[in-house]
């Protein structure tokens, strides 16, 4: 059953940037592109970088470590489909940020 989480506060992320968090045992990479707040899995499937150390490039994030890229709305890595990272439905209550894990 799904359960959404307090995360972080809506002052943690500032419009163009990434934090990384941990949630129930899982990690995160919460984005915030143009106000809008994203949460995936924080792991890059290519070497294991921390997502949400990243930066934030149009509506992608890209990973500190190699430059790889994923679409912080889709997971997907715009480069290649085939490689993609989970993401998990975000909630904003007042300052909070919530996001539904499995």
């Amino acid at each position: 059953m799904p359960n959404l989480v307090a995360v972080a506060k809506t002052s943690d992320l500032p419009v163009g940037s990434c934090l990384s968090v941990e949630a129930e045992g899982m990690g995160l990479a919460l984005c915030n592109v143009n106000g809008t707040v994203s949460a995936l899995d924080n792991t890059c499937p290519h070497a294991g970088g921390p997502l949400g150390e990243g930066t934030i490039e149009g509506e992608c994030v890209v990973c500190p470590w190699h430059g790889w890229r994923y679409h912080v709305a889709t997971g997907e890595r715009p480069e290649n489909p085939d490689f993609k990272v989970e993401c998990f439905p975000v909630v904003i209550e007042g300052d909070v940020i919530k996001v539904t894990l499995p």
